[in-house]
């Protein structure tokens, strides 16, 4: 049984908790089924800082807990343009591929299921995103990853040229 679904917390530590996707799976035993779960989770801090992890266990509170304790190890630092990103881009793992474009202030996060989840704990409001390939959702959510890692940050670009950001930007 899979559910795909997307609960939203907030923790007095400051970070947003998304569950994108809890997996049942059944192991048959000698005495009958044996359950156990898995679950898919995004955190972020809304202020440009996102992870996701990933847990398994017995229990669905202490596979969401191992994935959440994951994802606040593994965040990443995005790059963000008032409240967009700052170009286009697209990210690949495996056969899932996510489109990222930015978007102008007022358009909202248009990307579907676990892309959702990735913008709106990441603290972005204004983006186009298309997921393509793989409906996967972990691999949509390392491709998502992939993308977000690779954007590109305006003040160390003009840094590295030896530019200002007003001559960068024109």
């Amino acid at each position: 049984m899979e559910r795909s679904r997307v609960r939203d917390k907030d923790k007095s530590d400051g970070y947003v908790e998304k569950l994108i996707k809890l997996n049942r799976v059944a192991k048959v035993v000698k005495g009958g089924r044996r359950f156990s779960f898995s679950a898919l989770v995004v955190v972020g801090d809304q202020k440009g800082k996102v992870g996701y992890g990933f847990g398994k266990a017995n229990d669905v509170t202490e596979a969401i807990r191992k994935a959440v304790d994951r994802a606040k190890v593994n965040m990443i630092a995005i790059p963000m343009k008032r409240t967009s990103i700052p170009h286009e881009i697209v990210g690949n793992f495996k056969s899932a591929s996510v489109l990222f474009r930015p978007a102008v202030p007022g358009t909202g996060v248009i990307a579907g299921g676990p892309v959702r989840a990735i913008c709106e704990a990441c603290g972005i409001t204004d983006i186009l995103s298309k997921s393509l390939g793989s409906k996967n959702s972990i691999n949509t959510v390392k491709a998502a990853f992939d993308g977000l890692e690779h954007l590109f940050d305006a003040k160390s670009i003009a840094k590295n040229r030896g530019k200002s950001l007003s001559e960068m930007w024109g």
